[in-house]
């Protein structure tokens, strides 16, 4: 007689085979589309013809600064450059050229634009994260409108503050969460508020940094010092906890987190490495983080170095560059800080629970999500969305395209989208029109500080706004 305890191979097979096909996916009866039906929106109802362009006077000619200067050219009926301040001149006198800016109204430094009368609507405050605070507080007093970059701030404090100060003015102020412009997330929105699938339970949400990414800004570049800039879940991540918060509908109302600076450290320094790659590095051919290879070669992520546009004088300067700044540097010998994997789990009102991930080492750059709810489940490459109803057996395929006339726009359309719908707020004067309002973005920055704090205390945080 066999022991009741006794497992056979033969019941074991049955039982794991069952087990197999439970993890398989949900097989339908009929697919509702064979072909993903292209993911479209119409503008807003609200959006009028402006009758004259928003001016706006950017802060930080950087990179952002310059992703929004291009919407004024390409849409000049709606937002007109007037002012520029930036102290590095290559960058000024690039802007001021761009938009035609009068010399009298290109300024050096952000305090400089304050020591003059008012003349712009708006200021864009694009400046770098730990110069966020006194450009906004000094906006507002002004009676500025504010478009202001994500981290609002690099300490919970003077997010506060920022939003106290902005409750008693009439500035409208917009965080620049251009995810929430694109089609792919508004289509996600509006899946998830539709209610075909029930209760929501969970979101599993992953964002994928891309190794190149990781050590071009989180290495070597202006982020890889925490103290210095933002953690990297408020940096690279604001946008995605903000996302989370969007989706769910719901408060969080605790946080953990758990990350690991792993592998950019001296000790996984390959043998033959150098402190620069243009220092004769004997491993510099085969490292995926090659700087040579990156900005020299393959002409990645350049616009960071200040180069001349004509190729022929491009070449010399970015190897004077390597030679001469961060980007140039080993990964494994910088003095850079930031977690390299980063994994956070949030309780949210209503039972719904999320996990996210936050990843450097993938050969990707994009966000996956997964959201279950009981009568249904929504899965999302970042371009390709496919929504399982339980009830009727179906799948249906949504695949979002790049929005008309937004080509020229980063994050799938968001860059052009966000600054369109801060124009329209501000021709109107009418803050309801804003997708993004500071009030909201405060809540996910709320998130990544207490993430931050559950990580390097190791406790569960309870998160209050």
């Amino acid at each position: 007689m066999k022991d009741k305890n006794t497992f056979s191979r033969r019941n074991w097979l049955k039982t794991a085979s069952l087990a197999v096909g439970a993890t398989l996916p949900i097989a339908t009866n009929k697919t509702s589309d064979a072909k993903p039906q292209a993911v479209r929106f119409e503008d807003d109802a609200r959006y009028q013809p402006l009758q004259k362009p928003v001016t706006a006077i950017v802060l930080g000619a950087g990179n952002r600064g310059n992703v929004y200067g291009r919407y004024a050219v390409a849409f000049p009926a709606d937002v007109k450059m007037v002012g520029v301040a930036e102290p590095v001149a290559f960058r000024n006198d690039r802007f001021a050229k761009t938009h035609q800016i009068e010399p009298k109204n290109c300024f050096k430094t952000w305090e400089d634009v304050f020591m003059v009368p008012k003349f712009a609507d708006a200021v864009i405050i694009s400046t770098p994260d730990f110069l966020h605070y006194g450009p906004a507080m000094r906006a507002i007093e002004m009676g500025y409108h504010i478009l202001l970059e994500k981290p609002i701030a690099p300490s919970l404090q003077e997010c506060l503050a920022i939003l106290a100060a902005a409750k008693k003015s009439n500035s409208i102020i917009a965080v620049c969460h251009v995810l929430r412009y694109t089609n792919y997330f508004r289509k996600l929105k509006e899946i998830c508020d539709g209610g075909t699938l029930g209760k929501m339970m969970s979101i599993n949400h992953l964002e994928g940094i891309e190794h190149v990414h990781m050590a071009h800004s989180y290495v070597r570049g202006n982020w890889h010092v925490s103290g210095q800039t933002n953690p990297i879940i408020l940096a690279k991540s604001c946008h995605d906890l903000d996302i989370i918060r969007w989706l769910s509908n719901q408060k969080c109302q605790t946080i953990s987190a758990m990350g690991k600076l792993t592998w950019f450290k001296a000790e996984n320094a390959p043998v033959g490495s150098t402190n620069r790659c243009t220092d004769g590095c004997k491993v510099e051919r085969e490292c995926a983080f090659s700087a040579i290879k990156i900005y020299a070669e393959q002409k990645k992520r350049i616009h960071v170095l200040d180069v001349p546009e004509d190729p022929t004088l491009q070449g010399p300067a970015i190897m004077e560059k390597l030679k001469t700044t961060n980007y140039g540097r080993c990964v494994y010998k910088m003095d850079n800080d930031q977690p390299d994997h980063y994994t956070t789990q949030m309780e949210m009102a209503g039972d719904v629970l999320v996990t996210f991930g936050l990843e450097a080492f993938t050969g990707w750059e994009a966000r996956k999500t997964r959201i279950m709810f009981a009568n249904g489940e929504i899965e999302g490459d970042n371009d390709l969305i496919t929504v399982t109803n339980f009830s009727t057996k179906t799948q249906t395929r949504w695949k979002a395209s790049e929005q008309a006339d937004f080509n020229n726009s980063g994050h799938g359309g968001g860059d052009f989208g966000l600054v369109r719908n801060f124009a329209q707020a501000v021709a109107q004067n009418d803050r309801s029109l804003l997708t993004s309002t500071i009030d909201a973005s405060i809540e996910s920055h709320v998130m990544g500080f207490m993430a931050e704090q559950s990580r390097k205390t190791g406790k569960r945080m309870t998160v209050e706004v």
